[in-house]
């Protein structure tokens, strides 16, 4: 852990600039009848999942590129998840992939993550890749296989990780299916859906009473001709066919180009069926680079639907937020910490759009007001919003600056090794 004092002493070369930044916006903001306090609440309680694949190299299927001082261990990916919140203020849990992270002694995980004031979020249950000692394969499908030994086989390993993620404390689990079908004619579509629905529902049952299970669809890959989940819609019938402890979970990265997710946000949260998010980024598909680097416009359209959805559908659960990327040329921790700013940052410009003048520009069919309001709180610069909330909660004012001036990568280094690989993937 950084010392808390490293990170005062770096803030005081920021603060000038920072305060005459804030001030100037803070007045704008209350000319406006902007409620800077109520804004700066907001984003102080916006917590963000870590998931423990995302603190090692990603790589591609042609291969990895090592980075040096990766995490060996799930105790240091909790000390990783860690350092960002101490950085950011912003990052206070860590999301399991299973059977990636598999806690030996949860009393002690449980220890070292309350030790970085950190907490559990959903674990993420893994069907897409045969394990060692596994009796049956999941070449052919898993919850949707034709045999039935197979789809138990994958039912009860959904079962063993809510077993796990109830002693570590969390209350959700995230199922992604990679089933489907190369070719034509390979699988029976409704056969595959409906074996699909019956094993989601024998996992929902096994849920405990105040857990969530989040259903993530993705159009393709590693099948390229059919998906069996593979749209909002698709994850919308088995959520509503599993009942109320059942939502739909939308990943940025798993859409075809140019799909209009800020509308498939809005339809689920009217239906009460949203159920948290993956954040990334893409340029193609599921490119899974960091939040806000290639569409930063679209990002903020999705908070926009989020911020007036969050207000207006009361039958919405809390929702689930985690960043869902994989690395390859950068700095895990660089690349999550600007991430962290994107989230962060699309919000504070979402939380600014004046919704009344909005929904009266919308109603009187004013297209021009409609985009200036939206517009406007776009391309306002936000930023020293977001640093004076990290600096009320002990955090950095500017988080990868002091990352790098405090050598974080290179301490990593010293004590992992250069070599070093990370858990999992």
């Amino acid at each position: 852990m950084l010392n808390q004092d490293q990170i005062q002493q770096l803030n005081k070369l920021e603060e000038n600039t920072h305060h005459t930044e804030f001030k100037q916006l803070a007045e704008r903001m209350t000319s406006q009848g902007i409620n800077v306090e109520g804004v700066l609440n907001q984003l102080k309680n916006f917590q963000v999942a870590i998931p423990s694949w995302a603190l090692g190299s990603g790589g591609t299927r042609f291969g990895r590129y090592l980075f040096g001082g990766a995490p060996r261990n799930l105790f240091e990916k909790i000390e990783d998840v860690g350092l960002l919140h101490q950085l950011t203020a912003n990052a206070d849990s860590i999301s399991l992939h299973i059977p990636w992270d598999i806690p030996k002694d949860i009393t002690a995980i449980k220890e070292a993550a309350s030790a970085y004031k950190l907490r559990f979020d959903a674990v993420n249950s893994n069907t897409f890749q045969d394990q060692v000692d596994q009796q049956y394969s999941y070449k052919f499908g898993s919850l949707s296989h034709v045999e039935k030994e197979v789809r138990a086989q994958a039912i009860a390993h959904n079962k063993e990780v809510i077993q796990l993620g109830t002693a570590l404390g969390s209350k959700s689990i995230t199922v992604w299916l990679a089933d489907g079908s190369n070719f034509p004619g390979q699988n029976n579509f409704q056969t595959a859906l409906e074996h699909t629905q019956n094993s989601l529902q024998q996992i929902t049952h096994a849920l405990p009473d105040d857990w969530k299970m989040f259903i993530e669809y993705k159009p393709y890959e590693p099948h390229f001709y059919s998906t069996v989940i593979q749209d909002w819609g698709t994850s919308f019938l088995l959520a509503n066919a599993c009942g109320p402890k059942a939502f739909t979970l939308v990943d940025l990265g798993h859409h075809l180009p140019n799909t209009n997710i800020e509308q498939i946000v809005a339809t689920l949260m009217m239906q009460g069926k949203l159920g948290g998010f993956h954040f990334n980024d893409s340029k193609y598909g599921d490119d899974d680079v960091t939040v806000g680097s290639i569409q930063p416009y679209k990002l903020f359209l999705i908070f926009n639907e989020l911020v007036h959805g969050m207000a207006k559908n009361t039958n919405n659960p809390h929702l689930s937020w985690m960043i869902d990327a994989s690395h390859n040329t950068k700095d895990p921790l660089e690349d999550l910490l600007q991430s962290l700013d994107a989230i962060l940052e699309a919000f504070a410009k979402a939380l600014l759009v004046d919704q009344t003048a909005l929904k009266q520009a919308q109603e009187e069919n004013d297209v021009v007001v409609c985009q200036e309001l939206i517009q406007n709180a776009f391309k306002t610069d936000v930023r020293p919003l977001v640093s004076q909330m990290r600096q009320r909660a002990g955090a950095a004012i500017k988080p990868l600056v002091v990352y790098r001036k405090t050598q974080q990568r290179e301490i990593r280094i010293q004590n992992r090794g250069l070599d070093a690989l990370a858990t999992g993937l």
